[in-house]
């Protein structure tokens, strides 16, 4: 079983999208390709992205193999996932390959590779395009087995100035060794793969961290590390205790397991919003000390508010999200690619489909496809992170010069 996404095109940029239920590998390839060719025609792809669960790992290198000769594709990417997401549906234990292609003109389109060994102690990004002048996009498929991923993203923050990341952690697989990525003609089961968008293209990016802030908010000073001992001059355990007392009965048990700290990013901004927090994992507390551990490295001086993560909360950030970028942009996107933490999905908002299902609902019926990933990427306060619990959205249009026109 398989069907076709509705195609999106503008004067130049065209996005399409399928996806194939079949188990057999080469019968879901060539229903996909054949569905793409419908919707597009048999002129040559700049760009696709083919994504697909365990079930297909086996027959991993004929994928990208059979997408290149079947649609003249220049730069093919893809990897297995904890699930499948294409169009309005999530498939998050079914056997699933979907297949997302864009004709992309005048778009540099420069495919990345980096592998990692036990004895390199830095990441070096040899053979990568040089910085210019020009923002860039970085779409990247990473192994969390064999991927030093904050590295790899603090050497990309620091080479690229001003671009943007956006992708996942991949999965599928029970252990190193286990996940597939693809790079055109190669497979891999390590490391990490990716690609550089660079000229007449917008990729718009939501970074949907499903939280929502509680409490005031708080300058740490006194930290060291990942410890912060004081928040506001008082005890940082107290200040959370006091954060959790203020809650109510139902809310208090939502804490219990799903509270967080959120981080601001850019200090120079003279009001907070979504968007504007990193938001890091609570991880642990110390009663002697009156201190608090988080998931990251905390520098006095610092803003920082706690965060609750709920189901309600979720939903609400992402349908924010989206409506703001819907009221900011006049040129609406033309295609998709979401990467979705693979703790969202039905396990949190007790039924399936949600973060696909809003993207359409609040974007329309665009060409979406990606996957659950064991780990997110995307900007915040422009830099790019590995997030957890996120919904990582890149939106591809017009670009801004063209949009104003």
């Amino acid at each position: 079983m398989s069907h076709a996404t509705q195609t999106r095109t503008s004067t130049a940029l065209q996005f399409a999208a399928a996806l194939s239920r079949k188990t057999d590998t080469e019968a879901a390839l060539r229903d996909l390709t054949d569905e793409i060719r419908a919707q597009l025609g048999r002129a040559a792809v700049d760009l696709a992205f083919v994504f697909f669960s365990s079930h297909h790992a086996e027959k991993a290198g004929l994928i990208a193999s059979m997408i290149r000769e079947e649609l003249l594709v220049e730069t093919c990417l893809g990897c297995s996932g904890e699930g499948v997401i294409a169009g309005p549906e999530e498939l998050e234990a079914a056997a699933a390959l979907t297949l997302w292609v864009a004709r992309l003109p005048q778009v540099r389109v420069t495919p990345l590779r980096l592998s990692f060994s036990q004895v390199q102690d830095q990441v070096q990004m040899a053979g990568w395009p040089e910085p210019t002048v020009e923002d860039s996009t970085f779409i990247l498929l990473a192994d969390p087995f064999s991927t030093p991923l904050h590295d790899v993203l603090s050497v990309l923050n620091d080479r690229y100035p001003g671009g943007k990341a956006v992708g996942g952690l991949v999965g599928g697989g029970h252990g190193a060794g286990e996940n597939r990525l693809l790079r055109n003609g190669d497979l891999f089961d390590g490391g990490l793969v990716g690609v550089q968008l660079a000229g007449p293209l917008s990729v718009r990016t939501v970074i949907s961290q499903g939280c929502r802030p509680i409490g005031d908010r708080f300058v740490v000073t006194k930290a060291e590390e990942n410890l912060v001992y004081e928040l506001g001059g008082q005890p940082a355990l107290k200040r959370l205790q006091d954060v959790f007392e203020s809650l109510e009965g139902s809310q208090r048990r939502d804490a219990h397991r799903a509270l967080h700290v959120g981080i601001v990013i850019d200090e120079h901004r003279s009001r907070f919003e979504r968007g504007d927090f990193l938001v890091r994992n609570l991880v642990g507390a110390d009663q002697r000390m009156g201190a608090i551990a988080i998931g990251d490295v905390v520098q006095e001086g610092q803003t920082l508010q706690f965060h609750l993560r709920d189901a309600k909360s979720a939903s609400e950030d992402l349908h924010f999200l989206l409506a703001a970028d819907r009221t900011k942009h006049h040129s609406p996107p033309l295609g998709a690619l979401l990467f979705s933490c693979c703790g969202r999905g039905e396990g949190l908002f007790g039924r399936p489909h949600h973060d696909s299902s809003v993207v359409q609902e609040r974007l329309g019926q665009l060409p979406l496809a990606g996957f659950f990933a064991q780990g997110e990427i995307g900007p915040v306060g422009g830099r790019n992170f590995l997030h957890g619990y996120t919904a990582s959205l890149a939106l591809f249009a017009e670009p801004e010069s063209f949009e104003r026109a």
